[in-house]
Protein backbone atom coordinates (compact mmCIF):
# COMPACT_ATOMS: atom_id res chain seq x y z
CA UNK A 1 0.00 0.00 0.00
CA UNK A 2 1.17 3.66 -0.54
CA UNK A 3 0.10 7.07 0.59
CA UNK A 4 0.26 10.59 -0.13
CA UNK A 5 -0.02 12.94 2.92
CA UNK A 6 -0.94 16.60 2.23
CA UNK A 7 -0.82 19.42 4.57
CA UNK A 8 -2.81 22.62 4.40
CA UNK A 9 -2.77 25.61 6.48
CA UNK A 10 -5.39 28.64 6.32
CA UNK A 11 -8.36 25.97 7.00
CA UNK A 12 -11.67 27.47 8.10
CA UNK A 13 -14.05 25.74 9.96
CA UNK A 14 -16.65 26.05 7.00
CA UNK A 15 -14.46 24.81 4.57
CA UNK A 16 -13.27 21.75 7.04
CA UNK A 17 -17.06 20.87 7.30
CA UNK A 18 -17.57 21.05 3.43
CA UNK A 19 -14.62 18.50 2.96
CA UNK A 20 -15.55 16.32 5.67
CA UNK A 21 -18.99 15.83 4.38
CA UNK A 22 -17.76 15.32 0.94
CA UNK A 23 -15.55 12.25 2.04
CA UNK A 24 -18.86 11.13 4.22
CA UNK A 25 -21.08 10.83 1.15
CA UNK A 26 -19.90 7.88 -0.28
CA UNK A 27 -19.47 9.06 -3.72
CA UNK A 28 -15.95 8.08 -3.97
CA UNK A 29 -12.57 10.15 -4.63
CA UNK A 30 -12.74 12.36 -6.91
CA UNK A 31 -12.65 11.22 -10.59
CA UNK A 32 -9.28 9.85 -11.79
CA UNK A 33 -7.96 9.45 -8.02
CA UNK A 34 -7.89 5.19 -7.54
CA UNK A 35 -7.82 6.00 -4.11
CA UNK A 36 -8.30 3.00 -1.55
CA UNK A 37 -9.11 5.31 1.40
CA UNK A 38 -9.02 9.36 2.14
CA UNK A 39 -8.63 10.61 5.97
CA UNK A 40 -9.33 14.01 6.69
CA UNK A 41 -7.40 15.50 10.01
CA UNK A 42 -8.56 18.85 11.00
CA UNK A 43 -7.09 21.07 14.02
CA UNK A 44 -9.30 23.96 14.40
CA UNK A 45 -7.16 25.34 17.23
CA UNK A 46 -4.28 25.66 14.66
CA UNK A 47 -6.43 25.75 11.29
CA UNK A 48 -4.82 22.97 9.56
CA UNK A 49 -5.27 19.88 8.05
CA UNK A 50 -4.01 16.54 7.25
CA UNK A 51 -5.33 14.53 4.04
CA UNK A 52 -3.60 10.69 3.86
CA UNK A 53 -5.02 9.17 0.82
CA UNK A 54 -3.65 5.33 0.42
CA UNK A 55 -3.68 3.76 -2.84
CA UNK A 56 -3.20 -0.06 -3.75
CA UNK A 57 0.13 0.32 -5.80
CA UNK A 58 2.55 2.87 -6.35
CA UNK A 59 1.40 4.15 -10.01
CA UNK A 60 -2.26 4.39 -8.62
CA UNK A 61 -0.44 7.09 -6.20
CA UNK A 62 1.35 8.51 -9.38
CA UNK A 63 -1.95 8.55 -11.43
CA UNK A 64 -3.85 9.96 -8.47
CA UNK A 65 -1.28 12.44 -7.61
CA UNK A 66 -1.34 14.17 -10.99
CA UNK A 67 -5.05 14.06 -10.67
CA UNK A 68 -5.40 15.67 -7.38
CA UNK A 69 -2.28 18.33 -8.49
CA UNK A 70 -4.36 19.61 -11.36
CA UNK A 71 -7.95 20.29 -9.13
CA UNK A 72 -8.80 23.69 -8.61
CA UNK A 73 -7.33 24.84 -5.05
CA UNK A 74 -11.01 25.68 -4.22
CA UNK A 75 -11.31 22.13 -4.10
CA UNK A 76 -9.16 21.67 -1.75
CA UNK A 77 -9.00 22.71 2.35
CA UNK A 78 -6.98 25.18 2.06
CA UNK A 79 -3.30 26.55 1.29
CA UNK A 80 -0.96 23.38 0.21
CA UNK A 81 2.11 23.56 2.59
CA UNK A 82 3.59 20.20 1.66
CA UNK A 83 2.96 16.68 -0.08
CA UNK A 84 4.64 13.40 1.28
CA UNK A 85 4.27 10.20 -0.88
CA UNK A 86 5.71 6.75 0.01
CA UNK A 87 4.86 2.82 1.07
CA UNK A 88 3.31 1.95 3.82
CA UNK A 89 5.71 0.37 6.02
CA UNK A 90 3.60 -0.62 8.62
CA UNK A 91 -0.46 0.03 9.66
CA UNK A 92 -1.94 -1.22 12.68
CA UNK A 93 -5.96 -1.24 13.39
CA UNK A 94 -7.27 -1.86 16.48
Amino acid sequence: MYARVVRFSDVTPEHADQIASEIKSGDGPPPGVPAKSVTMIYDADSSTSVVVVTFDSEQDMKTGGEALDAMDTSDTPGSRVSVDTGEVKAEMSV
